[in-house]
């Protein structure tokens, strides 16, 4: 089994929902997680309850090609 981390950032609730909707056709777990709290990307309410000022980190369970389209369009570059 793979698993990838990436760290995503959000503006907007819509882009929560784009993501969360992309996560939930994935058959394998993905968690999001920001210092210690950690939330079920598949969960558009723990997203939203989590500060989205932040970049927060994505954990996947497996792979899947859309999904993985979605992470990098919100990936969140180091500066």
């Amino acid at each position: 089994m793979s698993e990838t981390k990436m760290k995503v950032r959000f503006h907007d609730a819509e882009e929560v929902e784009e993501f969360v909707d992309a996560a939930s056709r994935c058959d394998f777990d993905i968690d999001i997680f920001y210092n210690r709290v950690i939330i079920d990307a598949k969960s558009i309410l723990g997203i939203l309850s989590m500060d989205l000022s932040q970049a927060l980190t994505v954990q996947c369970y497996g792979t899947n090609p859309d999904f993985n389209r979605t992470l990098k369009r919100f990936s969140a570059m180091e500066a």
